[in-house]
């Protein structure tokens, strides 16, 4: 079973739900696709599957994450520690759990861009996504509650980016930048995302007086 999910990870990161049939993942396994088929009912269910097994992993580690540092902060949050919480532990799935948690990545980057992905990510992460608004809400109690959903919108885009692993900040770059490279990203991008958080907050609180 964990052979037939590693293979269809593979390949849906690769080519998304559309993109992979379950002769593809049986081929790649070895084995022939009536095993696939007494195990899955479609195609759509062992798509569900990929997800949900790393899924819970993920948000639980995130939620511990959140929770500690909202209970460390004894209520008075930063909002760059609350990001840390949860896009660095996030970050260190991916850059320490090989190439099987890469891939995870890659495909969560391309189904949180589908209609049926998003669905997916709803059932799977929006508790731990509300806990973190919970937290940035208490690091900015005078912002605009629909600019603290903004402001996650903006940085799950990113993040999401940065899960993909094109390559494109390679060629951009000229080679200074490395899109496996998570741990440059963990150094950079909670510190960022908050000066974008502040300043959104700050400018629109300024506007509506």
């Amino acid at each position: 079973m964990e052979q037939i999910l590693d293979a269809a990870e593979h390949l849906f990161s690769q080519h998304g739900l559309y993109g992979v049939t379950l002769k593809d993942v049986a081929q790649r396994v070895g084995v022939h696709h009536t095993l696939l088929n007494y195990y899955f009912t479609d195609k759509k269910k062992l798509f569900d599957d990929v997800i949900a097994r790393r899924a819970g992993i993920t948000s639980a580690k995130r939620m511990e994450a959140l929770n500690a540092y909202d209970a460390a902060t004894k209520g008075k949050p930063t909002v760059e520690g609350a990001l840390r919480a949860f896009l660095d532990t996030d970050l260190d799935l991916y850059s320490q759990g090989g190439e099987a948690w890469k891939n995870y990545g890659a495909l969560g980057a391309l189904a949180s861009n589908t209609t049926y992905g998003a669905e997916l990510m709803d059932f799977h992460f929006d508790p731990v996504v509300l806990r973190l608004i919970e937290v940035l809400k208490k690091a900015l109690p005078d912002c605009a509650e629909e600019d603290i959903f903004w402001g996650y919108h903006f940085v799950t885009g990113a993040l999401m980016l940065t899960l993909a692993r094109t390559g494109r900040i390679n060629r951009l770059s000229g080679g200074l930048c490395d899109s496996d490279d998570f741990e440059a990203v963990k150094q950079r991008m909670a510190s960022f995302m908050a000066a974008g958080f502040h300043e959104i907050c700050k400018t629109r609180a300024g506007s509506s007086r």
